[in-house]
């Protein structure tokens, strides 16, 4: 599901990242494993490849390994570290790893980059083309369960559709889309699930204005009794222990394999999931999860971890959506007067929101939650210089095309028209000439993108009913949009 927000595309980007200081690891020998990385990574990087695609040279290699995948790595690729959010947004790191990657596509053409990194083909496609046939190639020959990602999802999701073989695939797939009514204009649940939303932005407003501010933790405690209640039902609100469980388990995810699973907390986790799902309560995604057949191999409750993980990178976008509106007022008018009636309604129109939803769709353009979308390579695959063999990792910079002034005019401001049809209404396959991928794109999209959309966009329209502004502007309309926007660092007013 989200968001993040991809639901479907979740990534880890093939370095191990460095441990910042507020991330609370496992002890254990990661030092002396990460010095022998870094000594075989120099050793990788002057021998010659194994393979005839034409390779970056060293610098180059180095560039693209330090300016671009590390900071993706660095901030936490399954679970967000604040602190190094925080200082990628200062030291505007997204922004130069965008002028990076268009260097290297300047210095060595429309061919993907290619480095290797530990003795690992890494392709870096930058042209359109190339991105869409990556995408459209799954699950072969372009697998979305790359081995980083099975190494980082196995932690709290063993037997999830992201990381499943093609066979499994073949089961899991259809499951997840009957449930999310993937590919519909709205989930039929979207009733409850929008009542559910408005009710809890309702009280996180008056909680907000009460506390004289809307905060991130706000946002983020307001948002997960939400998410609990759509996904696992009213009685799992004030569940906390389920969603602390996830994250405790997402926090290791981020080594991916690089540290053992933690077998106890998944257990319990997996167990509690599990017990919401036999409750199937009405009006939730578990009762859906409990009704809809099941094939051999499917591992039904095994579904819901990777839809709770999603809808965390839906309050980041979330959050972003609240500063572009109060830099936007006319679009801040937009909204409100497109969903005067309450989000309680049963009528379908009032849960449809093209305004909104092309805020939240802008939101994750312009910052993307899932900004580099991994495959690998289950068979030798041909390009245009040369070929290459089978477990090669293919890694989509979202940022670079999402972000590229060069191709996309709107590059650097709020253009919601991008997700519009000449009579205002949302146009899912917007942009075509260019790869915005925002919840994946191909047999690999995001099948909960309807969900996703239809929960915040409920969120943002209660809240914005109610006015809010920043404490201290960090948007302007006049000016271009930054690369990062911290959503750890939102700081709202009551207007």
């Amino acid at each position: 599901m989200p968001p993040g927000v991809r639901v479907e595309e979740v990534s880890t980007p093939p370095t191990a990242p460095l441990p910042p200081a507020d991330d609370a690891r496992p002890r254990g020998p990661l030092p002396r494993r990460a010095l022998r990385g870094l000594r075989r990574l120099v050793a990788a990087l002057s021998r010659p490849p194994a393979d005839d695609v034409p390779t970056a040279s060293a610098a180059d290699a180095a560039r693209l390994l330090v300016g671009v995948l590390a900071p993706v790595a660095a901030r936490g690729a399954i679970v967000r570290r604040p602190r190094v959010v925080a200082l990628v947004a200062r030291l505007d790191l997204d922004t130069r790893a965008v002028a990076t990657v268009r260097r290297l596509r300047d210095t060595y053409g429309p061919d993907p980059v290619h480095v290797r990194v530990l003795g690992r083909s890494v392709v870096v496609p930058v042209e359109p083309e190339d991105v869409r046939r990556v995408l459209d190639g799954a699950p072969e020959p372009f697998s979305p369960a790359s081995r980083e990602k099975r190494g980082a999802l196995s932690h709290f999701q063993p037997r999830g559709l992201l990381i499943s073989s093609p066979a499994d695939r073949r089961v899991r797939r259809p499951f997840n889309e009957s449930v999310l009514d993937a590919g519909q204009p709205l989930h039929h649940l979207a009733g409850p699930f929008s009542a559910a939303v408005a009710e809890e932005a309702r009280a996180l407003s008056a909680e907000a204005r009460a506390d004289g501010a809307l905060t991130w933790p706000h946002l983020s405690r307001a948002w997960w009794r939400a998410v609990r209640r759509v996904t696992l039902g009213d009685a799992a609100r004030d569940d906390e222990q389920v969603t602390d469980d996830l994250q405790a388990l997402r926090r290791r995810a981020n080594w991916s394999g690089l540290v053992p699973v933690d077998h106890r907390t998944r257990e319990r986790f997996l167990g509690r999931v599990r017990d919401y799902v036999d409750a199937a309560e009405p009006g939730s995604l578990a009762a859906l999860v409990a009704t809809t057949p099941a094939r051999p191999g499917l591992a039904p409750h095994e579904q819901v971890p990777q839809w709770l993980f999603a809808f965390d990178a839906a309050a980041w976008a979330s959050a972003r959506a609240l500063e572009l509106l109060a830099a936007h007022p006319e679009l801040a008018r937009r909204v409100r007067e497109e969903a005067p009636v309450p989000s309680t309604s049963p009528d379908a129109e009032v849960h449809r929101r093209p305004v909104v939803r092309s805020l939240l769709l802008e939101s994750l353009r312009l910052w993307p939650t899932t900004p580099a979308v991994l495959r690998d390579t289950t068979a030798p695959t041909a390009w245009r210089t040369g070929s290459l063999p089978a477990g090669a990792s293919v890694v989509v910079l979202a940022p670079f095309f999402h972000r590229d002034a060069s191709r996309l005019p709107q590059a650097h401001r709020l253009a919601p028209e991008l997700w519009l049809d000449d009579d205002g209404q949302e146009q899912p396959g917007a942009a075509v000439d260019w790869p915005l991928v925002p919840f994946s794109a191909g047999p690999g999209m995001c099948p909960g993108r309807g969900v996703v959309l239809l929960t915040t966009s409920t969120l943002l329209a209660t809240l914005a009913a109610d006015g809010w502004r920043p404490r201290t502007p960090r948007l302007r309309a006049d000016a271009p949009l930054p690369g990062t926007l911290d959503p750890f660092a939102l700081d709202l007013l009551p207007a």
